[in-house]
């Protein structure tokens, strides 16, 4: 188009020549720009020297590889060897470092290069956990896929010290009358679970953990060398019954390497400090920490540790001791409370492993073999059982009426004892072996059957007023399900109150009493006297 062709106030068309001499000076201001960022960078630049600490295998062998070559590395530091697999240096020696394979060894060898990592065992944290089975190192181990969470904790960590606890006073509920009535157990407390085998233990730890479904206390499971049927079993218990919304669940399976069994409750706390430094209200288990130390002492004699008594080596004390000392109350904030699991031989209480727990925490529940083999379950020995919080961690409830009901309960299991060598007894000792009969039907509860407070009460009242005195000792059960049936329609209001945590009136007592008196009555029928 020729300049006369332009439209009025159009832009003339850029001269070829002068946009060919513009290109060169510009690209030339960009280059010299980027020059002079590159030099303020490359000024700002020192090199530095950097040792890659590199190992190598000398033996390898049951869990446990012999390391040469790391001579700066870190007490439970990652080290990794050559094919990927990780491992924990748990002994540092003169001349090589004892680690603990977190996998099965079948691809290391002798000679295989190991390298340090540079920092401590983790596990992942968070929301993330809640429903979900993992190992101790943070692998899935159901179908829901990866852990989506980027946080993550130690597994080893300092316990909360002193100054930041407070003093155990809410009450944990288990749903169970022998243990919310005889041997409360408040939120940070430590109550040890011991037993012989089959005697009911992971059952009752696992009731505990269902009776969380509306309190808002959060789970962790951490099952220690227990058999894979075993753990599918249980686990198919929890989400039947909803519980896996609010726990998670830590799996280490006894065909696992002794290293990754040591690591798993240390793993599973660290998942439930961080639920308790977000403010929550938390509880684990531990089943069982018997199978933890059998693990330990694996390892500590394949490290050529001193053996002492019972081949255990002389820090057991310490492996516990150091692990249980997380659970607390903190100050102003969530709670850790915590359930470990011992298994017992032959009743032997004085053993190793149990006599040294027992000294750790804060009470526990005796399960007898003799009174799961009758079928009294749960099978909680009344006179070898003991909570150290004991009443400062109950409802006003539960003071008012199974205040005297332990004692009792004791003194009729030696009379009971005793009226077997046929000796003639009095009127007050028949009447106390009479409601003693009554009170052990009324404590005893199914696997996973769950009680409220208030229902729980009622039940408790009739038999310690002597509302049930009359009534045949096969008949109680039925006289109990009616109770709370009953109690439930025309008392709701009271149990709501019982519920809640508050007192028991005299009226309420009076209300109560008088609802079971008729229900005994109703149910129990004329008959009298003991079956």
């Amino acid at each position: 188009m020729s300049a006369r062709e332009r439209r009025p106030g159009a832009a003339p068309p850029p001269d070829p020549h002068t946009a060919a001499a513009e290109a060169p000076a510009a690209l030339g201001d960009t280059v010299a720009h980027e020059l002079e960022r590159l030099s303020g960078l490359t000024s700002a630049w020192r090199p530095e020297l950097a040792i890659d600490e590199l190992g190598v295998v000398a033996s390898v062998g049951g869990g446990i590889a012999s390391v040469r070559g790391l001579p700066r590395v870190r007490a439970d530091e990652v080290v990794r060897f050559a094919g990927g697999e990780e491992g924990l240096a748990l002994d540092l020696r003169k001349d090589d470092v004892g680690v603990v394979l977190l996998s099965s060894d079948a691809g290391i060898g002798a000679g295989a290069e190991v390298t340090r990592t540079g920092r401590v065992l983790d596990v992942p944290v968070g929301e993330a956990l809640l429903g979900r089975v993992i190992d101790p190192l943070g692998r899935p181990r159901d179908d829901a896929g990866p852990v989506a969470t980027s946080r993550r904790l130690p597994v080893e960590r300092p316990a909360t010290p002193i100054f930041g606890r407070e003093a155990v006073r809410t009450p944990l509920k288990t749903g169970m009358k022998v243990v919310d009535a005889l041997f409360p157990i408040g939120r940070g407390q430590r109550e040890l679970i011991v037993g012989d085998r089959q005697t009911g233990k992971t059952t009752l730890a696992l009731t505990t953990v269902l009776a969380q479904a509306d309190t808002g206390v959060r789970c962790v499971v951490c099952a220690i060398g227990q058999r894979g049927s075993e753990t599918a079993r249980w686990l198919t218990d929890l989400r039947q019954r909803g519980a896996m919304e609010y726990t998670c669940v830590v799996v280490a399976g006894s065909h696992e390497p002794p290293g990754v069994r040591y690591v798993a409750p240390y793993a599973a706390t660290s998942i439930a400090e961080a639920w308790m430094e977000d403010g929550h209200d938390v509880l684990i288990v531990y089943d069982d920490l018997t199978q933890h130390a059998r693990a330990y002492r694996e390892l500590s004699l394949l490290l050529r540790r001193p053996p002492g008594r019972e081949a255990y080596p002389g820090d057991i004390f310490y492996l516990h001791a150091r692990l249980l000392e997380r659970s607390t109350q903190v100050r102003g904030g969530g709670s850790l409370s915590a359930l470990p699991i011992i298994e017992t031989q032959a009743q032997d209480l004085s053993a190793y492993i149990p006599t040294n727990v027992i000294s750790i925490t804060d009470g526990q529940l005796y399960l007898s073999p003799g009174l799961a083999a009758r079928g009294i379950l749960p099978a909680v020995d009344v006179g070898r059982s003991v909570s150290r919080v004991g009443g400062k961690a109950q409802s006003a409830g539960y003071r008012a009426v199974a205040g005297d009901l332990r004692l009792s309960y004791a003194q009729f299991e030696e009379l009971e004892d005793f009226s077997r060598f046929g000796t003639e007894l009095d009127a007050d000792t028949r009447r106390a072996i009479t409601r003693g009969r009554r009170v052990r039907v009324v404590l005893t509860q199914g696997p996973y059957d769950t009680m409220p407070v208030g229902e729980q009460l009622s039940a408790l009242l009739a038999v310690a007023s002597g509302a049930l005195d009359d009534v045949p000792v096969e008949k109680v059960r039925a006289v109990e399900a009616a109770l709370r049936a009953r109690a439930r329609d025309e008392a709701g209001d009271v149990l709501a109150r019982l519920d809640a945590g508050e007192a028991l009136t005299d009226e309420d007592r009076e209300r109560l009493t008088a609802l079971a008196r008729d229900v005994a009555r109703s149910v129990g029928g004329d008959v009298h006297g003991d079956a």
